[in-house]
């Protein structure tokens, strides 16, 4: 099995996905993220994944603000087994060191065969998605999980890489270059949205509101959000 690592903040309004502030209330911005992160711990821990929630130390959130516990006032509610979420402070100057410490140690130090890292803002990712990453953790050492201008929204690892700066834009070409110089085979997932800006938010309110009219699964909670989003008009038609 899988051991995840899910990079979280806790959702405090006004400090969450800043760049939605620009066309969402920054108390919908924080609902946002609470949704999504809720929903992607509760579809990687139906895909037979272990949960790890690595959060940022106390010193880097709002005053007033434990982050373990506004983590798992969002999380433990969403996901069937809340017990077996694991908690865990970040460690590291930086995203990408916070990566490789992580993996690392969870490779080195902890014994797993494999471990990796999801974004909380990917909320389209699918249990087919986890299963596919396992299936393909089997024959390549990396595998990695593209998004739009270049980043990653998932990345999972059966041996570890030199992690120094490896989200340098564009963290997907870094990313497997890094792999490939360590004399990994790398593979791929589909590319997924995620939903960090304006131009993301319009595209995932398309798109739930499209698998919805066709009966396709959707992001439960994500989906009641997006449901209520008023986007300008220049977002909403693309800007025709």
């Amino acid at each position: 099995m899988t051991t995840l690592v899910v990079l979280a903040e806790p959702p405090v309004a006004g400090e969450t996905l800043p760049e939605l502030h620009e066309v969402l209330p920054p108390e919908d911005s924080a609902e946002l993220y609470a949704a999504m992160l809720a929903d992607v711990c509760e579809l990687l821990q139906h895909g037979d994944a272990d949960v790890l929630v690595n959060y940022p130390p106390p010193e880097e959130v709002p005053d007033g603000v434990d982050p373990e516990a506004a983590l798992c006032e969002v999380i433990e509610p969403a996901v069937q087994s809340p017990g077996e979420v694991r908690y865990e402070a970040q460690v590291g100057t930086s995203k990408a060191a916070r990566i490789g410490n992580a993996v690392t140690h969870l490779l080195e130090t902890e014994g797993e065969m494999t471990a990796g890292v999801v974004e909380p803002t990917v909320p389209f990712l699918r249990r087919e998605h986890v299963g596919s990453a396992a299936m393909k953790l089997r024959s390549s050492d990396v595998v990695i999980g593209p998004s739009t201008d270049g980043r990653i929204t998932f990345a999972a690892f059966g041996e570890p890489i030199d992690f120094t700066g490896v989200l340098e834009p564009p963290a997907l070409e870094t990313m497997t270059a890094r792999a490939v110089d360590a004399g990994h085979d790398v593979d791929f997932l589909p590319l997924l949205p995620r939903v960090e800006t304006p131009a993301e938010l319009a595209t995932a309110v398309s798109l739930a509101r499209a698998r919805a009219a066709a009966g396709r699964l959707v992001p439960a909670r994500t989906a009641t959000q997006l449901s209520s989003v008023d986007l300008p008009q220049s977002l909403g038609d693309g800007g025709e």
